[in-house]
């Protein structure tokens, strides 16, 4: 096909029907499928219509004509473009759509109206994502917050000489400087007690999950279960509506996280908040993550003071805005500067920032927005 063929075949993918040319074979397939969603419903359009076997059929189409990346757009855009959510209760549409972390929020959030028959074709939509999001970010998590645990210990006598905080022994001895010789010595070291079993934070996790915060609880929800099966944390995971559900209980099992969830429902940010304060015992020691856009249902001034509360005792408090790859989240602005105001950070953190994010809170280094500050900086 030389460059004139090319450009004008391009052309006509891109206009559709109304274009002058023909396309045949695999061309005339991507241009039926992309017909079918996004041509206008005048009788141009093929439409999907109301029948799961066809939405099927579309489905196994775009996956064979398109790459996953542009497919996963598509199935989102079918969804909200042609209100194709009720047939994905149906087994045959499950079967046939590629899973991602989108298409197990909306999963999430038919809940108890799915039929029986297509609960298992929903779980392992959810499993395989599940699977995927832990084998991308299991081993950065476990490896920045076990370094982290590691380095937050300290001890006076540690074993190695890599084990040594420099920063911290050097603070720790200035009193010793020797002006004629320029150094300082170290009658005191300071270091990291690293292989202790204990558990040394309590961390709590509250997502709201309401229907705007679905990617939001998929994320929250498989981080938890990563952070419970670390021994040195003590790990909670708490979903909220107008209503308060613990789920720690099944964090042996992402899958069983999500199902537990309820998306869609109000919010009241007070009574979540005003639950989590029941479960920490070692305020000192505990980080209290809170997953909401803060569209606050409940009594907004009560919420502020109980978080003030929590931060009054020694409790480091995070609000994320959002945790996902969206982009910039909608959310309470008003709220979230009455956090930033009383020293709360409130801003949204991608999936893969949010390993760096536990690890300077639980050493107590500073974080802007995401951006971590250098090792060994306090708060």
């Amino acid at each position: 096909m030389d460059g004139e063929d090319e450009r004008l075949r391009r052309w006509r993918l891109v206009l559709g029907g109304a274009a002058e040319g023909t396309l045949e074979g695999l061309d005339a397939r991507m241009d039926a499928a992309l017909a079918a969603l996004y041509d206008e419903q005048d009788g141009r359009g093929a439409g999907l219509g109301a029948s799961a076997p066809r939405v099927a059929r579309w489905l196994g189409d775009i996956r064979e004509c398109f790459p996953s990346s542009v497919v996963r757009i598509m199935q989102r855009d079918a969804i909200e473009r042609l209100d194709l959510t009720r047939l994905l209760l149906e087994p045959e549409t499950l079967e046939a759509v590629e899973p991602d972390v989108h298409l197990v929020g909306t999963l999430l959030s038919l809940g108890r109206l799915m039929p029986e028959r297509a609960r298992e074709s929903a779980r392992a939509v959810v499993r395989t994502v599940v699977r995927e999001l832990e084998e991308r970010l299991t081993r950065r998590t476990l490896a920045a917050v076990g370094g982290a645990l590691d380095r937050s210990a300290r001890t006076r006598r540690p074993r190695r000489a890599a084990d040594i905080d420099w920063d911290r022994t050097i603070r720790a001895n200035l009193g010793n400087y020797l002006p004629e010789r320029k150094t300082v010595v170290p009658s005191r070291l300071v270091g990291y007690a690293r292989g202790r079993r204990a558990v040394r934070k309590e961390v709590v996790l509250a997502v709201d999950q309401s229907g705007s915060m679905a990617a939001s609880v998929v994320y929250a929800g498989v981080f938890a279960a990563v952070l419970a099966s670390m021994r040195s944390l003590k790990t909670s995971f708490v979903a909220f509506d107008t209503a308060v559900a613990d789920l720690t209980d099944r964090l042996h099992d992402p899958v069983e996280v999500l199902f537990g969830t309820q998306l869609g429902g109000g919010t009241d940010v007070n009574r979540a908040v005003a639950y989590c304060q029941t479960l920490i015992t070692r305020p000192a020691d505990t980080i209290f993550l809170l997953v909401s856009d803060l569209y606050e249902g409940g009594p907004r001034e009560e919420m502020l003071r109980r978080i003030a509360a929590l931060t009054a005792a020694g409790v480091q408090v995070i609000v994320l805005l959002a945790l996902s790859d969206e982009g910039a989240p909608q959310y309470d602005h008003d709220n979230a500067a009455a956090l930033a105001a009383m020293g709360v950070p409130a801003f949204a953190c991608t999936p893969d920032a949010f390993p760096g994010l536990m690890a300077a809170a639980i050493e107590r280094r500073s974080y802007d927005q995401g951006r971590i500050s250098a090792p060994g900086r306090d708060l």
